[in-house]
């Protein structure tokens, strides 16, 4: 169940982030765009803003944390690419609040796409 798919490639974040349609919070910036796949790919991204390498490794592992919890609510999400931005805030939050807000963002999306979860 802990198997996710990332993406790897700087040409597919560009991709989201220019192509893709974007919620932005305090603590998270979500990007969302189809893919041609068929399967729900995460790509995650802490910038130095965010902290030294452990603060940036403890966003990351707090994304995931989160993504994993709530996956399951998006049985109509496949054939898209997310990618999680953190921010500094994210830092003082534990995964189950940030699971809060990554759900309203990503449902938020979903609605402006025009595809119901």
């Amino acid at each position: 169940m802990r198997n996710l798919i990332s993406l790897r490639l700087n040409k597919e974040f560009k991709r989201a982030y220019y192509q893709g349609k974007f919620r932005s919070g305090p603590a998270l910036v979500t990007y969302l765009v189809k893919n041609r796949t068929g399967v729900t790919r995460i790509g995650i991204t802490t910038g130095k803003k965010v902290g030294n390498a452990c603060c940036r490794s403890r966003a990351r592992r707090l994304i995931r944390a989160a993504w994993i919890s709530i996956r399951e609510e998006f049985p109509g999400l496949k054939g898209y690419d997310l990618v999680f931005l953190a921010r500094t805030p994210i830092l003082k939050m534990k995964s189950t609040q940030l699971a809060v807000v990554m759900r309203k963002q990503i449902q938020w999306l979903l609605q402006m796409n025009g595809k119901k979860s």
